[in-house]
């Protein structure tokens, strides 16, 4: 047991319902004490989502078990999508004064707040630790001239972090291409609450979920877990589940977006409107129990990066089948083993997998036991590890001696 535990500041935009289980249980390790101070409440709060299109508040706690502050937002535009969206001065003064062994910034670079927050920091020498869970340079816009502007500027940007920490190897890999040095990376894992999920899991009556869609029980189901928006994809999902045609087979989706009439409208055209289902908005309290009614999860996105519904399914025996731009591939799936990757964009692909996969449901079993076996080594105990981890080398790089060391 150390003498004294880290004082750790967590800098986030708003309540994320995968941040907040983590948070708890941070706040109970006997090496950390941390803090999260929040630019904004959205999602805490009912509140439109742009990219859903409607009001979205989620329905687990996001605010309990934990220490936190709200910031207030001096923005006379407060909001996502813009720099001075999030204006919280009194970041500063946060910073200056808590006497915080180290900053953790989730707040992206994209906005005011993040510079407030570097440069309180940097000006009283306090180790900040930031990173990204891209694993590429193309931007979700896609616009190309992003590109060449990144290469240039990412290299400063995240030099300027004492430490980078980033979810996945794919986001290692790119930090690498960059020149960050190896002893400022420390991948800590993108993760959810395993326990939470594992247990709702277990109490899914799958029959009683799959009468309610009107799907027959032994029905071999496709699910797609996302916002219907293009770089989602969600048409490559409808189009392969057509082409791959498997006699009695369902697709359930599970998101709100523009695309939703466009789809409804093809899966008529395609003659599978009386097996396609959409559940509209599905929050979190009730995924559980629609992975668990499912057998593939399909994750089409041209720009994913992680993607942690592949967590989600893998922990409810729901095998994944994601697009080679999904960061979760790269440590999650094994393809063959334990799910399946396909080019991003390749149809024919996609539909193949869906033939093979449904047509052999033992073949579906194996690959969910081996998902649930993977879930073990990547968890919220490795992401705490991580960032413990991160802190001890963030000092040792300010020259100051960790919490633990021998040193004098």
């Amino acid at each position: 047991m150390p003498e004294r535990r880290y004082r750790v500041l967590f800098v986030c935009s708003h309540p994320v319902q995968y941040a907040s289980p983590l948070f708890r249980q941070m706040a109970q390790d006997p090496r950390l004490e941390i803090r999260v101070a929040y630019c904004s409440l959205q999602g805490a709060e009912p509140g439109v989502d742009p990219e859903f299109g409607i009001q979205v508040k989620w329905d687990v706690p996001l605010l309990e078990g934990y220490p936190w502050v709200q910031i207030p937002n001096k923005s006379l535009r407060p909001g996502p999508g813009r720099f001075w969206g999030l204006l919280n001065p009194g970041l500063w003064k946060l910073v200056s004064t808590g006497g915080y062994d180290a900053v953790v910034v989730y707040t992206g670079y994209v906005y005011a707040s993040f510079w407030i927050t570097l440069a309180a920091a940097k000006f009283h020498r306090v180790p900040i630790l930031f990173g990204t869970d891209a694993h590429g340079l193309v931007p979700l816009d896609g616009k190309k001239w992003k590109v060449p502007v990144k290469r240039f500027a990412w290299p400063r940007l995240f030099r300027l972090a004492t430490v980078v920490i980033v979810p996945s190897s794919g986001s290692i890999a790119l930090m690498r291409s960059l020149g960050i040095p190896e002893d400022r990376l420390v991948l800590a894992p993108y993760v959810v609450d395993n326990d939470w999920w594992l247990k709702r899991a277990g109490e899914v009556d799958r029959r009683e979920v799959r009468r309610v869609w009107g799907v027959p029980e032994n029905s071999p189901v496709v699910f797609s877990c996302a916002k219907l928006q293009p770089w989602k994809r969600p048409l490559d999902v409808l189009k392969a589940f057509a082409q791959a045609s498997v006699g009695g087979s369902h697709l359930v989706f599970a998101g709100e977006g523009p695309l939703r009439h466009e789809l409804e409208s093809h899966a008529v055209s395609l003659g599978i409107a009386p097996r396609v289902h959409f559940l509209g908005f599905t929050n979190q309290s009730q995924l559980p129990e629609v992975y668990r009614a499912s057998d593939l999860l399909v994750l089409a996105s041209e720009y994913e990066a992680f993607g942690v519904v592949v967590n989600e399914a893998m922990l409810c025996g729901c095998v994944p089948v994601v697009s080679d731009r999904v960061g979760a591939g790269y440590d999650l799936i094994s393809p063959g083993k334990n799910g399946y990757v396909f080019p991003c964009g390749d149809v024919d692909a996609l539909a193949s997998i869906l033939r093979e996969t449904l047509r052999h449901p033992e073949q579906l079993n194996a690959l969910a036991a081996s998902d649930l076996e993977r879930m073990k080594t990547w968890s919220p105990r490795e992401n705490i590890e991580a960032l413990v981890c991160a802190v001890d080398q963030a000092l040792r790089l300010q020259g100051r001696n960790p919490i633990g060391s021998n040193a004098d």
